[in-house]
């Protein structure tokens, strides 16, 4: 049997970004060039049962608008199943949501980021593990990413490796086992996703005393997400 990526679709993004770019697995194809015919999409929030973990060649969580901490019945039940991913040896990609939910299915702890929101393109360091590992190892010390987040994983997961961060993010990304990463930024966002991002939240970001033209004016395109979703795939490839 030919084995797919699995994308684990973990919500939708807003009705009117969708309406021109598509929705989260959607981002994720595009900046991978590939054919849906090589991707199994995954609607986690209504699927009675999840494949064998086997049956995937690589595993990629997407983004939500829900919040870890709901511990809906959905989240219990994909957390559980990502378990079984550490005796099979699949390799998985967690994106921001899908990030903080194999932090939390691991041991690790999840809640809303004590500084706030995060968002627009910033800056994210990598740390000197980060540079010898197999999958964010090719990034440049210092490299840009698109973000949007009001969660955040307060405490890694037992074991777990911190790959990346920056001032305001302490864990922008982990790997567990070897094969399981974490990040928190958004790989499969361009600039255009993340600016419209911004304007949908225009209002709460002003409530909260954030500089709208200065969140706008930090959006940039950069090749990085699309290069670490592809080395990805090549290392699930290669498994």
């Amino acid at each position: 049997m030919l084995k797919k990526l699995f994308i684990i679709k973990t919500g939708s993004t807003f009705s009117s970004i969708c309406d021109k770019h598509g929705d989260f697995e959607d981002f994720i194809t595009a900046q991978l060039e590939i054919d849906s015919q090589e991707v199994e999409v995954i609607h986690a929030c209504t699927a009675e049962v999840f494949p064998p973990v086997m049956n995937s060649m690589g595993i990629i969580i997407t983004g939500s608008h829900a919040m870890v901490t709901d511990q809906e019945p959905w989240m219990v039940k994909l957390a559980q199943w990502l378990q079984e991913t550490v005796s099979a040896r699949v390799p998985v990609l967690g994106i921001c949501f899908g990030h903080q939910l194999l932090a939390h299915a691991f041991g690790g702890l999840v809640d809303y980021h004590p500084k706030g929101i995060e968002i627009g393109t910033v800056s994210i360091e990598l740390t000197e593990e980060g540079r010898k590992d197999s999958l964010l190892g090719f990034l440049p010390s210092s490299f840009q990413g698109h973000v949007t987040h009001a969660q955040t994983v307060l405490q890694l997961p037992p074991g777990a490796t911190l790959l990346a961060k920056n001032d305001f993010e302490p864990h922008h990304a982990f790997v567990l086992h070897d094969r399981i990463w974490g990040v928190q930024f958004h790989p499969e966002f361009t600039a255009e996703i993340t600016y419209h991002y911004v304007q949908k939240q225009k209002d709460k970001l002003g409530k909260a005393g954030m500089n709208i033209e200065t969140i706008e004016e930090s959006i940039h395109d950069t090749v990085y997400g699309a290069q670490l979703l592809k080395r990805f795939l090549t290392i699930a490839s290669d498994c």
